[in-house]
């Protein structure tokens, strides 16, 4: 069997290290022993974008906001569900884990990074959420491990009432936040309410058809507007 090769290491800043890992033409990005991510398992991450882009339908010049970079399988699902017009902004916090897209994940990426509708910026997510009144179509969020955090304890205020709150003010209305996550969180559905959004939660396998551990997407829609009864 080949074994896994460590390529390189990412401090998370407040938070703990990353590990880049290598199987052949399989990668893994790793906390400690838990694997994050790997680039033969797409398929939640994948559904993250297609909900969302499902719910906002076609609209003109869509603007999408997208938490964490990390194997680009939301952002190229993203690319290829909406329109030629849309604007895809990338959060990523930690700078290396970009530089890896560029780098050594340069075979999992292909050149979706250089598609013009995308922007990937470095900086937390809640920086780009705060303060942006009615800014986005759509805001997706696949961070950390969800509502309950594993890499940094801080993400949690992302999920908390008053990040809600904010990310409710920075969607037009109509707008959809999505949120992946690795378990069900019955807290965070009530917050999503209490919030003002109107809730769906999608169960989804993390390699799509192909099976594989369950996971869940709440799509959260803020009401009004043409998407708010779909």
């Amino acid at each position: 069997m080949v074994p896994w090769v460590e390529i390189d290491r990412a401090k998370v800043p407040g938070g703990h290290e990353l590990r880049l890992m290598q199987r052949g033409a399989e990668f893994s990005i790793m906390a400690g022993a838990i694997a994050l991510m790997s680039s033969r398992i797409k398929g939640s991450e994948e559904a993250l974008a297609r909900l969302a882009a499902d719910r906002i339908g076609a609209r003109p010049k869509a603007s999408v906001l997208i938490g964490g970079l990390g194997m680009g399988f939301t952002l190229r699902a993203a690319q290829a569900a909406l329109g030629k017009d849309a604007k895809l902004v990338v959060a990523e916090l930690v700078p290396t884990v970009i530089a890896w897209a560029r780098g050594p994940l340069r075979p999992v990426f292909g050149d979706c990074l250089d598609d013009p509708r995308v922007s990937v910026i470095e900086g937390d997510v809640s920086g780009f959420i705060a303060g942006r009144k009615g800014a986005y179509d759509a805001i997706l969020l696949d961070v950390d491990n969800g509502p309950s955090p594993l890499t940094r304890d801080s993400n949690e205020a992302i999920y908390g009432m008053a990040g809600l709150s904010a990310a409710r003010t920075a969607l037009k209305p109509g707008g959809v936040l999505a949120v992946w996550s690795a378990e069900q969180n019955p807290a965070f559905t009530k917050r999503l309410v209490t919030s003002g959004f109107t809730v769906e939660e999608v169960k989804v396998r993390a390699n799509g058809s192909g099976g594989g551990a369950r996971h869940r997407i709440w799509v959260a829609t803020r009401p009004g507007g043409a998407s708010a009864a779909a």
